[in-house]
């Protein structure tokens, strides 16, 4: 595989899991706006990096955007919160991409992880990235959808553990994305036909675990009831 230069815009849980895997193979900067986070993750970075099996680690970590000029692939995986009308936020979104597109050059492919709804991609994030950059989508870069899918609270799976979805603007990205992925989850990685269906995946495993917990703490009152250890069930 080629020797790529990656860089992760946000260094949250998935952000900092992908730096860390990623920098195992390849040069890898991890940028946050974040300064204390950043600062943060320089001090314990001894700790993050302890089982490395890279005989030596390419990770640098940065708040300093011009650190990540001249990178291969631009991987986000900035938050997408809800807003006080139950709406997307897409704040982080647009502003991440709009960082990326001033450093775009021929051939770069850049890669959304946040939750995104189907469309979000294509809709808003191409047309902004070609409008900041002047450049054609499929021509002069590329642009994948790849959900994070690690469950917060389970720490003993991270990305590497858990199957991959991908996808890609085209063949030829889809099968770069594909195997750069392939390249660190153990697990391996599942190709869908579109960026639109890898949305979707995204949505539709949200939902589920969140009909999931519901249901069981709905349940639990029942049996808390009749004296049944919910656990134990």
């Amino acid at each position: 595989m080629k020797n790529y230069e990656i860089c992760i815009i946000g260094l949250g849980n998935v952000g900092l899991d992908l730096a860390l895997n990623f920098s195992k193979h390849h040069q890898t900067i991890g940028y946050d706006i974040n300064k204390k986070l950043v600062e943060k993750i320089k001090v314990e970075k001894k700790k993050y990096l302890k089982n490395s099996v890279a005989p030596k680690n390419k990770l640098i970590v940065s708040n300093n955007h011009k650190l990540i000029i001249n990178c291969d692939i631009y991987i986000i995986t900035v938050p997408t919160p809800i807003n006080k009308e139950n709406k997307p936020d897409l704040y982080s979104i647009i502003e991440a991409t709009k960082l990326i597109s001033k450093f775009l050059s021929k051939n770069n492919i850049v890669i959304y992880e946040s939750t995104f709804y189907p469309g979000l991609t294509e809709e808003v994030c191409i047309p902004l990235i070609e409008k900041e950059s002047k450049l054609k989508i499929n021509k002069d870069f590329f642009v994948g959808y790849s959900p994070e899918r690690i469950n917060i609270g389970e720490e003993s799976k991270m990305s590497k553990d858990i199957i991959k979805i991908t996808s890609g603007s085209n063949k030829l990205a889809t099968k770069i994305i594909d195997d750069l992925y392939r390249s660190i989850v153990k697990s391996g990685t599942y190709c869908v036909e579109s960026i639109k269906i890898a949305e979707a995946t995204k949505m539709l495993e949200n939902c589920q675990r969140d009909l999931n917990i519901a249901m069981i703490n709905e349940l639990s009152k029942f049996f808390k009831k009749i004296d049944i250890d919910t656990k134990k069930v």
